[in-house]
């Protein structure tokens, strides 16, 4: 016969372990609107921050270009209308022109928002300067060696950071304009990149020359977790404006089955990557650029069915814990890592635009990943 105490014992022990087990299930599996609401916290506080601080960059620079590919990903979602208008607003003010440095990939990093903005709303100026400019790079020869001298970088893509800038805004320029040459030429270029500056035998980017002899302290190679966050950001937008039968597809798909293997391996316990890869131990705390820009990676990898989601949907999970982790209570994101070439120290009052943008394209497709 069962006493009133073992009764109460035994309804306080299950009524524990359904709250445990309903908190874990909770954590394994974020509801869709949670999203949302965080990442409208993290992108209502750029817009305040802008309008109360003004624009740290230029408008047109690759840092603000990084952010509004992230800004217009939300934009697209439920209650996104005033993200887009935003970004509508600002190509306005720039007469839709993007930077000064005209064959420099940083100064047209702006041009991928501009022709998703051209789709959207159907409006042919938003692209009519950008194409002027993508006709002039389809028109030079290429042909300089990437080695780091001579300010190579301001005519060719020759550090890692330029796959997330140039290759993607000529190919949504060929999504939107059905011409072919300007992904034609993207992908050209990705694999004379690729070719310098990709290590097979570790799968991850230097960031550039000067980085080919450089060790950590640990003897291990110098790999950028940012760095390697930008050449996967600018894959999977590649690839998303490939068609099927594209030439060149299954290579660039390779690739990047190759490096998500390589970089998942690479995850710390927290659900962070550190800001060196091969030593994380160098500077030992999360970093929320190269994270953002991995857990986008693998979330559009399982939404268009790259990935098997079994396998990689843990370590996705993980990094979005740790982002939502480092958002301050008004919606700044910390743990970002400064403008650099290299890993480098970061703290919870480090934030940058590029971050925001890095943690908005990673929200939106782990959203589009829960509504299926």
């Amino acid at each position: 016969m069962t006493t009133p105490v073992f009764k109460s014992l035994f309804v306080f022990w299950a009524l524990t372990f359904f709250a445990i087990t309903s908190h874990a299930a909770t954590a394994a599996d974020p509801n869709p609107k949670e999203v949302l609401k965080i990442m409208h916290r993290v992108a209502d506080w750029q817009l305040d921050n802008w309008k109360t601080k003004g624009f740290k960059y230029p408008k047109s620079d690759w840092t603000n270009g990084a952010c509004y590919t992230g800004l217009y990903s939300v934009g697209t979602l439920k209650g996104g209308k005033k993200y887009l208008q935003a970004l509508v607003d600002i190509g306005n003010e720039l007469n839709w022109n993007t930077g000064r440095r005209r064959f420099f990939a940083d100064d047209y990093c702006v041009g991928q928002t501009y022709a998703q903005l051209s789709m959207k709303y159907r409006d042919q100026k938003m692209i009519g300067p950008f194409i002027l400019l993508a006709d002039s790079i389809l028109a030079k020869p290429h042909d300089e060696p990437l080695n780091w001298k001579n300010s190579i970088q301001l005519r060719e893509w020759a550090w890692c950071d330029a796959l997330f800038m140039g290759p993607p805004s000529l190919a949504y320029l060929t999504t939107a304009t059905k011409d072919s040459r300007y992904l034609d030429m993207a992908a050209k270029l990705w694999w004379k990149t690729t070719d310098f500056l990709y290590d097979p035998s570790e799968q991850l980017y230097f960031r550039d020359e000067s980085y080919f002899n450089k060790k950590e302290k640990n003897g291990q190679k110098v790999f950028w977790s940012r760095g390697n966050g930008w050449v996967l950001g600018g894959l999977v937008r590649m690839l998303e404006n490939m068609p099927a039968n594209y030439p060149d597809k299954a290579r660039f798909e390779k690739l990047y089955k190759e490096m998500m293997a390589k970089v998942v391996s690479l995850q710390q316990p927290d659900g962070s990557w550190h800001a060196s890869l091969l030593d994380p131990e160098s500077f030992p705390i999360k970093e929320m650029s190269g994270t953002g820009f991995f857990c986008y990676a693998i979330l559009w990898g399982v939404n268009h069915g790259l990935l098997d989601k079994a396998t990689y949907w843990p370590a996705a999970k993980r990094a979005w814990d740790v982002m939502v982790s480092s958002v301050n209570a008004d919606g700044m994101l910390g743990y970002v890592q400064r403008i650099g070439a290299a890993p480098d120290k970061v703290n919870a009052e480090s934030t940058e635009v590029y971050g925001v943008g890095a943690f908005l394209l990673a929200g939106t497709q782990l959203y589009h990943c829960l509504k299926k």
